[in-house]
């Protein structure tokens, strides 16, 4: 698929819109060791999954992205 280009002024505008800019990037060719990925499994309240999926609505991101989010967010507040 290509991707589409825009500039780095409505990147960031986007970015601090929240909006998902997945389309803007390829990170197919990424090399770095830090962006490995590992699959977890978790269960979690309907009522907490109804929440993350509300912000996800607003943001026009997936659960998943707002997941990881948050969670790099408190990581990186407790180191």
């Amino acid at each position: 698929m290509k991707k589409k280009y825009i500039s780095g002024k409505e990147f960031d505008e986007k970015f601090d819109a929240g909006e998902d800019l997945s389309e803007y990037l390829d990170l197919g060719k990424t090399k770095r060791p830090d962006l490995d990925k590992k699959k977890i499994n978790i269960n979690l309240p309907a009522w907490m999954v109804n929440k993350v999926d509300e912000q996800a609505k607003k943001t026009g991101t997936s659960r998943q992205a707002i997941l990881k989010l948050w969670i790099a967010e408190k990581l990186k507040q407790q180191y």
